[in-house]
C-alpha cells in the first residue's frame, strides 16, 4: 500500500502579518470599527486574509496584533505576536517606520537597511505602503508606523541578528510574503521535479537560484521561461548530484555574495546552520588576487561578506568576480566530466550582478559596482 505524505503547510512571513497589522491600525486611526479580518496584497498581485487577534485604541494610539503562522516551518517567530501601532504626520511627511519593542535597529553596513534604521526589510516596507494606500482611497498617507514583536529580543538571541549587527530584536522580513517550510527532502524532491520538468521539455539552459532575488535577476539576465528556473535554495549540492544524471548543455548558478563565497568554500549545503562563510579563508582569497594586507585584516575581522564587500569595493577589489571564480570551480568539480557548460553569477541584495564567472556574457548587464 502507497502512503502518501501530505504537502507541508506555507506560512506567513513577518512583513505579511505586521503589513495585515498596519492596515487595521490605520482604518482604526480613520474612524472605522476595528476589523476582525483584513486583506493585504503579496508582492506578487495575490491577495490573501489575515485574522486580527486584537485591533483597537490604546492611550490614544490605533493599534493592531496579529499572530504569526509559519506554517509547517521551523521558524523561531512561529507563533509571535506582531503589533502595528500608527499616528497620522504632517501632510508631505511621507510613511516613516519606527522599531517597537522586540523590533531590532541596524547598526552594521552591508544590510538591505542602512544603519540607524529599523530593521524592517524593503519588501515588508513596500507591501505596508501597498497596504496604507489600499486603505486611504489609493493614495499614500503620512503616517508614522511602529512596529513591535512580543518577547523579539529573546527571540532574536536564536538568530544571526546579534552577528549582523541588528541589535535590540528581530528583523521584519520576507520577499514573497510566504513562507515556504524548510524540509531538506522535500527541498531536494522539488529540485529534482523541476529539473525533469525542464529536460522534459527539451530545455538547453537551466538555472539554479538560491533565493527570490537571485532568481529574478538571472530570468531577467538571460529571458529565460519559469520551467528553466530551478529554486535550490540552500541545497546547491543536491541540484549539482542530479544535473549529473540529467545533464543540460548550459547551466548558471545565481546567488547573494554570502552564499556564494560558501560555494567557493567547497560547501554545497549553503545554509547558516552548517555554518557560517569562513572569513580568514576569504581575506587569504583576496590577498592572493592583490589585496593589501591592511584590507587582508580588515576582511578577516569582518562579520559578514556583505560588509567585507564593501571594504573590497572601496579599494577596488573586484571581489564579487573573485568569488564567482571560485565558486565555479566548486561547481566543475562537483559536475566532474558532466558535458555542461556552466557560469556563476553573484548578486547584491538589490538585484545588481557584482561577479560572474564562465563563458562570455553581455557587459551591458553588469552594475556600476562591479
Amino acid at each position: 500500500m502507497t502512503h502518501h505524505t501530505p504537502p507541508l503547510r506555507r506560512g506567513w512571513t513577518t512583513g505579511s502579518c505586521a503589513t495585515a497589522a498596519t492596515k487595521a491600525a490605520w482604518l482604526v486611526l480613520q474612524g472605522h470599527t476595528p476589523p476582525a479580518t483584513v486583506p493585504i496584497t503579496l508582492p506578487s498581485g495575490q491577495s490573501v486574509t489575515f485574522a486580527l487577534c486584537q485591533c483597537g485604541i490604546n492611550n490614544a494610539t490605533p493599534f493592531a496584533e496579529v499572530i504569526k503562522d509559519a506554517g509547517d516551518d521551523p521558524d523561531v517567530t512561529h507563533g509571535a505576536l506582531i503589533r502595528a501601532s500608527v499616528r497620522a504626520l504632517p501632510a508631505g511627511t511621507g510613511v516613516l517606520f519606527k522599531a517597537g519593542e522586540g523590533v531590532g535597529t541596524v547598526t552594521r553596513p552591508g544590510l538591505p537597511i542602512p544603519p540607524g534604521e529599523a530593521a524592517i526589510n524593503p519588501v515588508p516596507r513596500a507591501m505596508i505602503c501597498t497596504a496604507l494606500a489600499e486603505a486611504n482611497g489609493g493614495t499614500l498617507p503620512d503616517v508614522e508606523v511602529t512596529l513591535s514583536v512580543q518577547n523579539g529580543a529573546k527571540l532574536a538571541e536564536r538568530t544571526l541578528n546579534g552577528r549582523l549587527g541588528i541589535v535590540g530584536g528581530l528583523s521584519i522580513l520576507g520577499t514573497t510574503g510566504i513562507v515556504v517550510p524548510f524540509s531538506c527532502a522535500a527541498w531536494i524532491d522539488s529540485i529534482h521535479r523541476g529539473i525533469d520538468v525542464a529536460h522534459a521539455l527539451g530545455l538547453t539552459h537551466i538555472a539554479g537560484s538560491t533565493g527570490n532575488v537571485s532568481e529574478k535577476a538571472v530570468q531577467k539576465h538571460y529571458n529565460l521561461p519559469e520551467t528553466a528556473l530551478i529554486e535550490m535554495g540552500d541545497f546547491v549540492g543536491g541540484l549539482l548530484k542530479y544535473v549529473r544524471k540529467v545533464p543540460f548543455a548550459r547551466l548558471t548558478i545565481a546567488g547573494g555574495i554570502a552564499k556564494m563565497t560558501k560555494l567557493g568554500q567547497g560547501r554545497l549545503d549553503l545554509h547558516s546552520k552548517r555554518g557560517q562563510a569562513d572569513m580568514p579563508a576569504l581575506a587569504h582569497l583576496m590577498a592572493q588576487h592583490g589585496a593589501s594586507p591592511t584590507l587582508v585584516q580588515t576582511i578577516e575581522n569582518c562579520p559578514t561578506v556583505a560588509e567585507a564587500f564593501l571594504y573590497a569595493r572601496k579599494a577596488h577589489l573586484p571581489m564579487g568576480t573573485i568569488i564567482a571564480q571560485s565558486a565555479l570551480a566548486t561547481v566543475q568539480q562537483t559536475l566532474t566530466a558532466t558535458p555542461c557548460c556552466v557560469d556563476v553569477q553573484v548578486y547584491d541584495r538589490a538585484g545588481n550582478m557584482v561577479g560572474h564567472a564562465g563563458p562570455p556574457y553581455p557587459r551591458q548587464h553588469l552594475s556600476r559596482e562591479f
